[in-house]
């Protein structure tokens, strides 16, 4: 069965120190899984990304785990996806994981959550894709960051125009709701591979 849509959640490999970001990382993998969704993500079973992938199953979901060599021991990779893909290289991982989704999402993550999350953005800015973009701000967990962003425009580095590529929101199901219902809008087909 074709999934209605396919999300590419970024989230810590660990489940921080609040029980409000291991609920929301089950949260989001039961929306997805409820409504016939799929679950692109980065194929670990720990910590917020094991939550997330196995909410997103029990819920019905499809999950597509997509890993590097290098992180299979490390992060645990899940063999209980309906697909895993082991690639060379974090650079195949990542082009993979945005050809195969409609919309991304951050969760609450440490450095490799934030990378994902300002290089798809950046690659939309590019022109790469026009995928909606969504920043999850679990307990104020971007707060700090969303104000530095903010900073940055204020100082001249980045413009409105630029942060009008991503959503932000406290709550998951509007977001993602709203990354969803932006999605369906642009057509699927992106071959970011071909052009990174």
């Amino acid at each position: 069965m074709t999934p209605s849509f396919s999300i590419c959640v970024y989230c810590g490999s660990r489940p921080g120190e609040r029980q409000e970001f291991v609920q929301v990382a089950q949260a989001v993998g039961r929306w997805i899984g409820e409504r016939g969704g799929q679950l692109v993500y980065g194929g670990g079973r720990t910590g917020l990304m094991g939550t997330v992938a196995e909410a997103t199953r029990a819920a019905g979901g499809r999950v597509v785990g997509v890993i590097p060599k290098a992180l299979v021991d490390k992060e645990l990779a899940n063999r209980q996806s309906d697909e895993l893909h082991v690639v060379d290289t974090m650079h195949e991982r990542k082009a993979m994981m945005g050809e195969r989704a409609d919309a991304f999402i951050a969760l609450p993550g440490g450095i490799g959550t934030l990378e994902e999350l300002f290089e798809i953005w950046t690659w939309r800015q590019l022109g790469y894709h026009d995928k909606p973009v969504g920043i999850l701000n679990t307990a104020g967990y971007y707060d700090a960051l969303l104000g530095f962003l903010a900073h940055s425009v204020r100082e001249g580095f980045m413009g409105e125009w630029q942060m009008d590529l991503v959503r932000s929101g406290n709550e998951a199901t509007p977001l993602l709701e709203a990354l969803v219902e932006e999605a369906s809008r642009h057509p699927r087909g992106d071959k970011l591979a071909e052009v990174l």
